[in-house]
């Protein structure tokens, strides 16, 4: 992943129990281990504990805000992109993802699974929404058992639908 950036959302709640911030910090280690580029809404909660797990590991974390002040960002975010957007943010966070990991969360979370699902972005699921229609279980959300596991699986459907040379590319140069 040297040779080409991926870029991993992370979404969830803004007020978060210290359970759910540890889930989130490792997270965003275990992205910035993997050599990837966090992107998250920048604010609190997921978001800071996602981006703080990223920058002690010196990963890149991107933070789109919904206000007009790139000072409204969490003490971890690299890069703060202001939007004035407010809620419709949710949806500049996730299409700027490769693949979105969920953690916890409340209806914004619930607004951006959707934004990324109608777009074909995958979801992983870490202690997050679960879907259903007409009574039956939607399965569009990945499960995951962990921090690790949800990186992981992130990263492997992100090269799985991405030429990313030197990793993906066979030695003729095609997939």
């Amino acid at each position: 992943m040297k040779d080409k950036n991926v870029f991993i959302g992370v979404i969830g709640g803004g007020d978060v129990t210290p359970q759910v911030a540890g889930l989130a910090e490792e997270v965003g280690r275990e992205i910035a281990r993997k050599g990837a580029v966090l992107v998250c809404g920048g604010l609190g909660g997921v978001m800071e504990a996602a981006c703080r797990g990223a920058s002690r590991e010196g990963g890149l974390t991107i933070g789109i805000l919904p206000g007009e002040n790139r000072q409204a960002a969490n003490p971890y975010v690299k890069i703060p992109i202001v939007t004035g957007l407010g809620h419709a943010r949710n949806v500049a966070v996730v299409k700027s993802a490769q693949a979105v990991i969920a953690i916890d969360g409340s209806y914004g979370t619930l607004s951006e699974i959707g934004h990324a699902l109608q777009s074909g972005i995958p979801v992983i699921g870490l202690n997050t929404w679960s879907l259903s229609i007409d009574g039956k279980v939607d399965d569009s959300i990945i499960l995951a058992d962990s921090p690790k596991d949800a990186v992981d699986k992130a990263i492997y459907l992100i090269v799985s639908q991405t030429i990313i040379p030197g990793i993906t590319e066979k030695k003729d140069g095609k997939r």
